[in-house]
């Protein structure tokens, strides 16, 4: 009876203080780290009420986790068998990943409050709890009966600890072990970090016994190839010289991406590849360990050309910014080329030029570039066409005061220019000095007064949006980073990384990205980002089965209408297939022709 009024007593507290202000908690009876995470959980919005959780049919099993954790998890669970407690492993995301139930009344209570692999159980979604304050607080954790913030998990006591890799430092994941209040027990923190110390003197080893293996192979290789040599997983590369020189800290995430889909059931495969500054290398990719085991892979590649023409040359050392080609746009992708083709034949446009894309794609900064390649132009004026409502007149002395001082002017956003200004407007880029007027707009088209005005642009080409040139991320991601970064070198995106952004659709484009990217800077502190320093909603961004087919096919269909320019008999021609499979193929995969990237079209 008194532990039953105890309970009651701490419940009627927990809803006082979560009612109120949590910074007055003086005299609570809850501990002040469990006050701290009701404070996060609040700050981010987490209600007590919610039964809601994050779930992940499909996901990517932690492979390295299990491999380390598995034997101990399955020992446990037999000693355990049966009894009034369930092992939980979860990975660095806190998304349950395995679960060993004991017995059935608990297994049906975790079903029942969505404690079960595939549900994601970070603090910034389900509150306080075992796993997620856990991996927030970085150290052993309880939660007990009251002490978690949702009411749907108030029955249960759960101990969690992080699983923090020997040689890394990363968090790999959570092992908590669970049980309902009534049958807590003094012996759940000892079996938990028992349990962690082993499965951590498990990662020890097999990352020993991994990287022992990639050294070995790429000194063997090494010693008998004149090219360039890397032996490279998730976290290690090992290179010589030649490939020091030769690939550079994007090139790594993309050279793991490439050996990975390549090999897929085989042990080696030759082919080429895409690095950057247009660089093609004939590749060679040999598997490192087991298929059940991998310890990463060996590449050799040597370079076969140039797409300029020009000799391959070195590249900056690791943790700087790497500037592009020549002061070109970044990027590798069949998209970004295109664009690059089409800058260059707008070097010499002196008609009126229009920049389309997607909001966030990137319209200004093209528009800037271009003006910094024209070596004439020295002042550049952009200015918004949102125009204020109270100023209409103001803004167009404005614009024609820059046209008159000589200067390039950029109009921002004229698709959305008030429709009583277009006619004005329109005389104005008409009149305008030759290649004094560059203009961005979402698109062409349109019957009201924006879309008429549009048309007196006669040369436009279009920014491709960042998920039609995923590949380009790797390129992006040093010259986003080091905006944000000042003087400090520049922090690279582990491979895990750029797998984890390249899989998503970007509805925010490059803008979006530079968010992430900003964020990810603060986070990680100077060292390599990892998914773990990713905005939590950013982690999960990986290919899985039909999702995965079905952006490779989108990948194909683009790039052959990219390279016949829209012209959609060819494509198909290209492809192999009925005119009509591709219009329905291009519906099917969300391809919009009137966004097509590098579309630049003189009218």
């Amino acid at each position: 009876m008194h532990r039953n009024g105890q309970a009651a007593g701490l419940r009627g507290e927990r809803e006082r203080l979560l009612d109120g202000a949590l910074d007055d908690h003086a005299d609570s009876s809850f501990r002040q780290e469990i006050m701290s995470s009701w404070q996060r959980c609040k700050l981010v919005g987490v209600r007590p009420t919610s039964e809601e959780v994050p779930y992940q049919a499909e996901f990517e099993r932690p492979n390295r986790l299990l491999r380390a954790a598995g034997p101990v998890i399955d020992r446990l669970a037999e000693q355990l068998e049966d009894g009034p407690v369930s092992i939980l492993l979860a990975d660095s995301e806190a998304q349950i990943v395995e679960r060993r139930a004991g017995r059935r009344e608990l297994a049906d209570a975790l079903d029942k409050a969505l404690v079960s692999p595939g549900f994601l159980y970070a603090e910034e979604f389900t509150g306080t709890n075992g796993i997620g304050t856990a991996l927030e607080a970085a150290t052993p954790f309880m939660v007990s009966g009251a002490e978690h913030f949702r009411e749907n998990l108030q029955e249960f006591t759960c101990v969690g600890s992080p699983l923090k890799h020997p040689i890394t430092g990363k968090v790999e994941g959570v092992l908590d072990v669970t049980c309902r209040v009534g049958d807590t027990h003094g012996v759940m923190k000892p079996l938990v970090l028992a349990a962690v110390r082993e499965i951590e003197s498990r990662m020890y080893a097999d990352a020993s016994r991994r990287e022992q293996l990639l050294l070995e192979h790429f000194l063997r290789a090494n010693r008998r190839a004149t090219s360039a040599v890397l032996s490279l997983n998730e976290d290690v590369v090992v290179a010589n010289t030649a490939a020091s020189a030769l690939v550079d800290l994007s090139d790594q995430a993309v050279l793991w991406e490439w050996a990975c889909r390549v090999l897929g059931a085989r042990d080696e495969y030759t082919g080429e590849v895409q690095l950057a500054g247009d660089v093609v290398a004939l590749a060679r990719a040999t598997r490192v360990g087991e298929k059940g085991a991998p310890a990463g892979v060996l590449v050799e590649i040597r370079p076969q050309s140039v797409a300029d023409g020009r000799a391959t040359t070195a590249r900056r050392s690791p943790g700087r910014k790497r500037a592009p080609v020549d002061g070109q746009l970044p990027g590798r992708s069949v998209a970004m080329r295109r664009l690059r083709d089409d800058l260059a034949a707008a070097m010499g446009e002196e008609r009126p030029l229009l920049v389309c894309g997607e909001p966030g794609s990137g319209k200004l900064h093209v528009a800037q570039h271009l003006h910094q390649r024209r070596a004439d132009r020295d002042q550049l004026t952009v200015l918004d066409a949102v125009v204020a409502p109270d100023d209409p007149g103001g803004w167009l002395a404005r614009v024609r005061q820059v046209l008159a001082d000589g200067g390039t002017l950029v109009l921002r956003h004229l698709d959305r220019l008030e429709p009583g200004l277009v006619d004005r407007m329109a005389a104005v880029v008409d009149d305008a000095p030759p290649g004094r007027v560059i203009a961005t707009a979402r698109c062409r088209g349109g019957s009201d007064p924006s879309g008429r005005l549009l048309d007196h642009f006669p040369f436009s080409l279009t920014v491709p949006p960042l998920r039609y040139r995923s590949e380009d991320i790797a390129d992006l991601a040093p010259v986003l980073l080091a905006a944000h970064t000042g003087q400090r070198p520049v922090p690279r995106l582990l491979p895990g990384t750029v797998r984890a952004l390249e899989a998503l659709d970007w509805p925010g484009n490059v803008r979006e990205l530079e968010a992430v990217l900003a964020t990810a800077v603060r986070r990680c502190l100077g060292s390599d980002i990892s998914q773990e320093h990713l905005p939590p909603e950013y982690r999960s961004g990986t290919r899985a089965g039909a999702a995965s087919l079905e952006r490779a096919e989108r990948a194909v269909v683009l790039e052959a209408l990219v390279e016949t320019r829209g012209n959609k008999l060819a494509a198909a021609e290209r492809l192999g297939i009925a005119r009509s499979t591709l219009y329905r193929k291009m519906r099917t995969l969300g391809i919009d022709e009137k966004h097509l990237p590098g579309a630049a079209r003189p009218r």
